[in-house]
């Protein structure tokens, strides 16, 4: 199936028509975020699939038919299944100084800042979607192949990050069979394919960061080199990170922020909190917006920071305070995945029957295609659901621990200083779990 050359250009046909019509709902359906196919399929359906099974056991699967940068992709290749051609735009190369993370950080946090509109006015939502597709459209005509996906969309960047803890990776079978081999169809596509759209040497792939698994290598490897592995999970976060980036680290630490910022914002008792992040008064929001962008900015950040600076002090390293601060953000990728998981369970579950409502009257405009546009709200395992997050939450917290104590140990193999190097690191990630419990928990 992922040798077919149909198959990616076939999904991102199929996953357009629900794109259109959430685009539709959004723009003339009703206003009720709860009754419009936009608002309730997008980011109630479709988050929870993503974050919940999607991320965690396949990776970058989404990236792989996401319908946002189809358009502008077909551009590019003049056509959606043929073979090689020369393609189309400018094909200008992203500015070297933005070949990292610090986009899709911005254009997250941006979004973040206005998720609360997002997520509740079906017009904003349906623009926001619209606003991506046509910035992806753009950038395919000025920038060479998947620009966009790679360093400015802000979903893209922690569907990438969070990857690294997915079972599954793309990868060689023999690094050498790649040096050796001449061609390079990988890079350059061949009848069977593009050249990566990712603008990725496969034979250099140790991260699924890096990899859009797209699957183009898989039908244009001539050397039947190029494999799609099942691991252990988290096997990239062991690893150390590349030169000295700093951006990982930072979107590392800003989902996390988030992941207790939203259910604060979303679930908690502060009502007027909520109000301001809804934007009822400029003043309000302009309040929210100081303290959201301190805490994901400045405060989370500086207290890891603190923390790696209090161990790395008792480190027989030779490290810099920056470097280890950079191997150590790994350390909070499995907790940050599980506080997201946790707050999409039980957002899902809580108003996920708004689905079969929305499903029958996608707009909103009294159709009943399906008998089940008057079936009430109900949310499912409410009991249950605290118990179910505290237990995604402690299991994040253990996988967080273990890595903290992998990275430890790859920079002292002797493990002379590593209880003592990780354990500041170790109380940030309980503090911040801790935090995450006393909300869903009560």
């Amino acid at each position: 199936m992922l040798l077919s050359r149909a198959f990616q250009p076939v999904s991102m046909l199929l996953l357009l028509v629900p794109y259109t019509l959430a685009v539709t709902a959004g723009l003339l359906g009703t206003s009720a975020g709860n009754r419009n196919f936009g608002i309730v399929f997008v980011w109630i359906v479709w988050w929870a699939v993503l974050m919940v099974l999607l991320v965690p056991g396949l990776g970058r699967a989404w990236c792989t038919v996401c319908p946002i940068p189809a358009p502008g992709e077909w551009m590019q290749r003049r056509g959606i299944i043929g073979g090689v051609v020369k393609l189309r735009g400018m094909g200008l190369r992203w500015p070297r100084r933005f070949r990292n993370m610090w986009v899709q950080n911005a254009g997250f946090l941006i979004m973040a800042l206005f998720s609360t509109v997002i997520l509740t006015r079906p017009s904003v939502s349906a623009a926001v979607i619209v606003g991506l597709t046509g910035v992806a459209v753009g950038m395919s005509l000025l920038f060479e192949k998947r620009t966009f996906c790679k360093y400015v969309c802000p979903v893209g960047g922690f569907i990438g990050l969070y990857s690294m803890v997915a079972p599954i990776e793309l990868r060689v079978r023999d690094a050498q069979v790649c040096v050796e081999h001449r061609s390079k169809d990988c890079i350059t596509g061949n009848e069977n394919g593009y050249g990566c759209p990712w603008m990725v040497y496969p034979g250099k792939l140790g991260r699924n960061l890096d990899c859009g698994l797209c699957t183009e290598c898989l039908k244009t490897c001539t050397m039947d080199n190029v494999v799609i592995n099942l691991r252990r999970p988290g096997a990239d976060l062991a690893q150390p990170v590349p030169g000295k980036r700093i951006d990982e680290a930072f979107k590392a630490l800003i989902m996390l922020a988030c992941s207790i910022i939203y259910p604060a914002v979303l679930f908690g008792p502060w009502a007027t909190i909520k109000e301001w992040a809804a934007i009822d008064s400029f003043g309000g929001w302009l309040i929210y917006a100081v303290g959201f962008l301190t805490a994901t900015v400045v405060v989370v950040p500086g207290l890891y920071w603190l923390a790696v600076a209090r161990g790395h002090r008792r480190s027989s390293s030779n490290l810099t305070v920056r470097r280890a601060f950079n191997e150590y953000s790994h350390a909070l990728i499995p907790l940050g995945l599980a506080a997201w998981i946790a707050f999409s369970v039980g957002f899902a579950l809580t108003n996920g029957s708004y689905a079969l409502a929305a499903i029958s009257d996608p707009l909103g405009w009294g159709w009943n295609l399906f008998g089940t546009r008057d079936v009430a709200w109900t949310p499912y395992l409410s009991g249950a659901m605290p118990f179910i997050q505290a237990a995604i939450l402690v299991s994040g917290l253990f996988f967080s621990l273990r890595t903290s104590l992998k990275v430890g140990l790859r920079r002292d193999p002797s493990g002379a200083t590593t209880v003592q190097t990780t354990t500041p690191i170790a109380a940030f990630l309980l503090a911040a779990t801790l935090i995450l419990l006393w909300m869903y928990l009560g």
